[in-house]
């Protein structure tokens, strides 16, 4: 695993197409227990070099139900971006993630992770990638169907404040899902 976390971070397979050059941005570990796999880092987390240490880590970790401490330790959370570096800004927010990083390495990196029990897909690039055609038409149908998924996969929204309106709108995300996150993250931290 060293080796290969080595390689991922001398990456320069799509440094043409990234206009802030390339610093994949990840964290994982052999003994991680929960992978989360988001989307790309985004400009704040380009410069920290630091995953999810933006607003939308802090709602992350609200929704999971654990402190920056435990979300930071790798032998728990591995978290694994669907492109490693930021891919820059497009008309309406950060471009999609790179299309190269999670066919190159994702399988290598999650075969490696022996403690894994639970893979949170967060946003639709990750869902489209790892669900396939058992994903819904739309995030919202999959993330609703998250129990169709389980025990491997909890599909959740991205957790950015771009997306308060869809919070808003969907209540059952907070009085349904929420609650079954939170349960089943705490079992796999405790060792259940």
């Amino acid at each position: 695993m060293d080796v290969l976390l080595k390689e991922i971070r001398q990456c320069r397979l799509c440094e043409a197409h990234l206009p802030h050059g390339p610093r994949p941005v990840f964290a994982v570990s052999p003994k991680s227990r929960v992978a989360i796999v988001g989307q790309a880092p985004g400009r704040i987390v380009h410069e920290s070099g630091v995953p999810w240490q933006d607003k939308s880590g802090d709602r992350l970790r609200e929704w999971l139900g654990v402190t920056e401490k435990e979300f930071y330790d790798t032998e728990l959370f591995a978290l694994l971006p669907m492109g490693f570096c930021y891919p820059g800004t497009g008309k309406s927010g950060d471009l999609p993630p790179r299309p190269e990083c999670a066919p190159l390495w994702h399988h290598q990196v999650l075969g490696g992770m022996h403690g894994l029990q639970l893979v949170l897909l967060v946003g639709s690039y990750s869902q489209q990638y790892y669900l396939g055609k058992s994903a819904r038409r739309n995030l919202t149908e999959t993330v609703r169907n998250f129990q169709q998924y389980l025990p491997r996969y909890l599909p959740l929204p991205h957790p950015s404040p771009r997306n308060n309106i869809w919070i808003k709108k969907n209540p059952w995300f907070r009085d349904t899902l929420l609650p079954e996150l939170r349960i089943r993250v705490q079992d796999v931290l405790a060792g259940n």
